[in-house]
């Protein structure tokens, strides 16, 4: 079935064309992707941590404490952070105190660093890697990062603009329903198979790959 059915039931779902436009995320340039600081990666992908499993508006209330701790998430500083700093925070109550996922921070600032030393900057790399291999970049982040399974990685790129599917229960049911799933979800075959469709859907219709999952999620009754 072509993506144009999906998006047909979305505007139906959705109460017609304007309201399920004013549902689209936001996709950022790539001169957007570049001129976003290191240190504001890094404060993301730390947010999208604590917030799996957690209740988001928790962790999103609390974040000027969490910027505050952790003192604007400079990553040179924190890839190198003394064990001690890590173990204050643990008790430090401006920030939800999980001292696993704190332990996060310095694992996630050294692949910040890593990458900027490579491309530039986080986002120079960002920039370059093309939304038709998202699942390189989820499986690249995962391999260099702490915590970055699941669907944290794809959080954090939807949060800073950078343009891929989300594959969150909704999206997976259809593409179950189109046939074009039939991978255990979470595994590395099934991202794959989401990336080809989504690659078919992007050739169809020329929509962003994150418009298209968030049309898609809009789509289905559950």
């Amino acid at each position: 079935m072509s993506f144009a059915a999906i998006h047909d039931r979305a505007i139906s779902r959705k109460g017609g064309p304007d309201s399920l436009s004013a549902l689209l995320p936001r996709v950022a340039t790539p001169v957007e992707l570049t001129s976003l600081g290191d240190d504001r990666y890094l404060a993301e992908l730390t947010r999208c941590v604590f917030r799996a499993g957690f209740v988001w508006r928790v962790i999103d209330n609390k974040w000027p404490g969490f910027e505050a701790a952790f003192d604007g998430f400079v990553p040179l500083y924190w890839q190198q952070v003394p064990p001690e700093v890590l173990e204050n925070l643990a008790g430090d109550d401006r920030i939800v105190r999980n001292l696993q996922k704190i332990r996060t921070v310095p694992e996630n600032a050294r692949m910040v660093v890593e990458a900027a030393s490579e491309y530039g900057s986080f986002g120079n790399m960002l920039a370059q890697w093309p939304s038709d291999d998202q699942a390189g970049l989820l499986l690249w982040l995962k391999r260099h990062g702490a915590r970055l399974g699941g669907n944290t990685a794809q959080y954090f790129l939807r949060m800073v603009g950078w343009d891929g599917f989300i594959l969150s229960q909704d999206v997976l049911a259809v593409l179950r329903l189109e046939g074009l799933l039939d991978a255990s979800p979470g595994s590395k075959k099934a991202l794959l198979q989401a990336q080809s469709a989504f690659n078919d859907w992007h050739r169809e219709t020329g929509l962003p790959y994150s418009h298209l999952s968030k049309i898609a999620s809009c789509s289905i009754e559950r």
